[in-house]
């Protein structure tokens, strides 16, 4: 009686968020230095560049984790936690910080109890630093979406922030 030859298992369904992000990855192939990219419309879909998702994209890119992670980790446009509602990014170059910009940021954070790049506990609020809004001669300068602010003072950035200083 001749063997039976037997298939190897079929591998688990995937989940929907390693289907979600090897159909972005899909989508790039072909694509040379994909990661980026990928990384971007992973954050387009998401919100944030999930932690599981890293080892996906490895996996699908042919690069190790700490390839992937390391680009996430560096550059501050990706996050790995979902932003609050609101984000704001508070200007922290050097025209901004002669300005004031520093002293009066880091009060805000402060009242909130919270720091850079972190979020409210309420989920309402969070704050990010960015270098340079190109308002160099109008510091301190801020951004809430596509809305720029320049000469902020502690009223203006509260109401940036979506409420009153306590």
């Amino acid at each position: 009686m001749p063997r039976q030859a037997h298939a190897a298992p079929a591998p688990p369904p995937a989940t929907p968020l390693e289907a979600q992000i090897r159909a972005i990855v899909a989508a790039h192939d072909g694509v040379e230095g994909a990661l980026l990219p990928v990384l971007h419309a992973v954050q387009a879909a998401f919100g944030y560049v999930p932690p599981d998702a890293e080892p996906i994209i490895a996996h699908a890119l042919n690069l190790s984790r700490a390839d992937v992670h390391g680009v996430v980790s560096f550059y501050h446009d990706f996050r790995s936690a979902p932003a609050g509602r609101r984000v704001v990014r508070i200007c922290r170059a050097e025209a901004c910080q002669a300005m004031g910009g520093a002293a009066l940021a880091e009060a805000a954070l402060a009242r909130r109890g919270i720091g850079w790049n972190e979020t409210t506990p309420d989920g309402a609020l969070t704050v990010e630093p960015v270098y340079c809004l190109g308002l160099c001669a109008c510091g301190p300068a801020a951004q809430v979406g596509e809305r720029v602010v320049g000469r902020l003072d502690a009223a203006r950035l509260d109401a940036m922030l979506g409420e009153p200083a306590p």
